[in-house]
């Protein structure tokens, strides 16, 4: 975990893998995207709607993605007071929570025609929403604690706890009555047809890709950052 420890190292790697990742994302995704909403068959029972399916399960995936991404780099600060993890677990938070906006946002319009109304307060919409509200509070306790180059023990603290709500998304509609239809995409398996699956395989595979490189530039920028403002204090202590 400590091989990538001194930023320098790490950005040899960073720059090169923010690229990469970014270029093969973006093809993926208008892959995917242009299969899936233009050339995919319409669902028997919800039509042409079924489409959003290959925005809105990328996005949440990733906005539940994101915050177990948070959580493990609050583990490796705590514990192993590993250098970087505070700048990783920084730069996931503000994509994470515009993906879990995206989310939320794609699933209303997915759930206007699906179930009649733009809302409901189903158990997984609404734990997806607390995730959006965790985001915004972890974001402003991270911008409070003053260090910018990285998080304050409590704001670890707070990415860790939340991490409680990840399995109450995932399990909310097993546990409760749900108008939400139930996982279909499992360990044991998937109950997609392959004509949905794949180009949902492809798009989520690409949005991962995308996520990862916009958390490698906000990594890059706030070492950056950090950089500026240590040589700056510097220059006025001369």
């Amino acid at each position: 975990m400590h091989a990538f420890a001194n930023p320098t190292r790490f950005l040899t790697l960073a720059k090169p893998l923010t690229l990469w990742f970014l270029v093969a994302g973006l093809v993926l995704v208008i892959f995917g995207s242009i299969y899936g909403l233009l050339y995919a068959p319409a669902d028997q029972l919800m039509g042409d709607s079924v489409r959003i399916l290959y925005i809105h399960v990328p996005t949440v995936w990733l906005a539940m993605g994101g915050w177990s991404a948070i959580a493990i780099a609050s583990i490796m600060q705590l514990v192993w007071r590993h250098p970087l993890a505070a700048v990783a677990a920084r730069a996931v938070a503000v994509p994470g929570a515009v993906f879990t906006a995206l989310g939320l946002i794609t699933g209303s319009i997915w759930a206007r025609p699906t179930w009649g109304t733009w809302w409901v307060w189903d158990g997984r919409v609404t734990s997806v929403l607390v995730l959006f509200f965790l985001y915004l509070a972890y974001i402003a306790l991270a911008n409070a604690s003053g260090d910018k180059g990285g998080v304050s023990r409590v704001t670890a603290i707070f990415g860790i706890v939340g991490a409680i709500n990840i399995p109450i998304i995932n399990r909310s509609v097993v546990w409760w009555n749900s108008l939400h239809q139930p996982a279909s995409i499992t360990v044991s398996g998937s109950s997609i047809d392959s004509a949905f699956l794949w180009p949902l395989m492809v798009n989520v595979i690409g949005f991962s890709m995308l996520f990862g490189a916009i958390v490698l530039m906000r990594m890059r920028s706030i070492l950056a950052e950090t950089k500026v403002e240590a040589r700056l204090k510097r220059m006025a202590a001369e």
